[in-house]
């Protein structure tokens, strides 16, 4: 009996001792848009998970690509005093202000997946080469339409950089097959409910499609559902990001055949990891900017993705 309270009173003052170092190492808030995307959800579950192990507490947030409510949660960030941020920001102009705020506050920022057009006021910015890897989706749709035919392009929100990188990696592709012909492009804001609305207003107009090119998986899903819905089985679709939503509709053999996977779960742990050195070691431990090659993911090695990581 009193080996069992003895043993109890360790366990109290072992757990005890770990939440004081967690309390003692600080806060890191994780912001990023909302986790009804499995990317970010992705980002912000593989930053807790870090900076828990690292023996920091965590709040996360969504700010949902409103640049007023991120603004708002930065500003808890600062009245919290927390030790540093990890953001994936709601805008690569509107979101300089609110990091250099944090930054006169003494909060360093790590940015992930979108960069903002300032250095220089984070202490990183760790994206996915969505250039590459838009040139990876471009090569690998052109093999699946056997390079012609006529297709449709899905851009995501006009205001993130990456949507505007990753058209013209997919352009620089196609552009060079003249039998390829884009009827139609518009931007359906990352949404997978405007996605399906945008191709069924385009598969009216362009009931001739052979192929879909997304800016990212959320799109392709609902580019998916909408040529389900009018018959189009045959309709190749490619998109960006790696879920696993898009990984089962690869290995089902449904329209969408490839996806490009970006790294979001290693970044964000990478994130806390050069959070974690610099309130250690009181400098950055990389240069500011830091790009991550992507993947193409088809039939070859869809089994091997989950939660945005790659099992080798």
């Amino acid at each position: 009996m009193k080996r069992t309270l003895l043993t109890g009173l360790l366990l109290s003052v072992i757990t005890l001792s770990l939440a004081t170092q967690a309390a003692e190492k600080g806060l890191i808030v994780i912001i990023t848009p909302s986790h009804d995307n499995p990317f970010f959800k992705a980002e912000a579950n593989g930053a807790a998970q870090k900076a828990k192990a690292l023996g920091y507490s965590t709040l996360v947030a969504s700010h949902d690509d409103d640049v007023n409510k991120q603004n708002q949660l930065i500003e808890t960030a600062i009245a919290r005093k927390a030790k540093a941020i990890v953001l994936d920001n709601a805008g690569a102009d509107a979101t300089v202000g609110s990091v250099q705020k944090a930054k006169d506050a003494g909060i360093p920022t790590f940015l992930i997946d979108r960069e903002i057009n300032k250095t220089g006021v984070a202490v990183a910015q760790i994206v996915s080469n969505n250039y590459q890897g838009a040139q990876l989706g471009a090569e690998k749709f052109v093999n699946l339409l056997n390079g012609k035919g006529d297709y449709v392009e899905l851009l995501g929100k006009e205001s993130d950089t990456n949507a505007g990188v990753r058209s013209q990696g997919y352009h620089d592709v196609l552009d060079d097959y003249s039998d390829m012909k884009m009827v139609a492009q518009q931007s359906a804001n990352w949404s997978q409910t405007e996605a399906f609305s945008r191709m069924e207003t385009i598969l009216q107009k362009n009931p001739n499609i052979v192929g879909v090119i997304s800016g990212n998986d959320t799109m392709a899903l609902g580019a998916e559902a909408a040529l389900k819905a009018a018959g189009k089985t045959n309709v190749v679709v490619v998109g960006f990001d790696g879920s696993d939503y898009v990984r089962d509709a690869i290995i089902n053999n449904g329209n969408i055949k490839a996806t490009v996977l970006q790294p979001g779960w290693a970044q964000a742990q990478m994130a806390i990891e050069q959070a974690d050195y610099y309130l250690i070691h009181g400098k950055a431990q990389k240069e500011e900017k830091q790009l991550m090659d992507c993947v193409l993911i088809d039939d070859a090695n869809a089994s091997k993705l989950e939660t945005f990581n790659l099992a080798h």
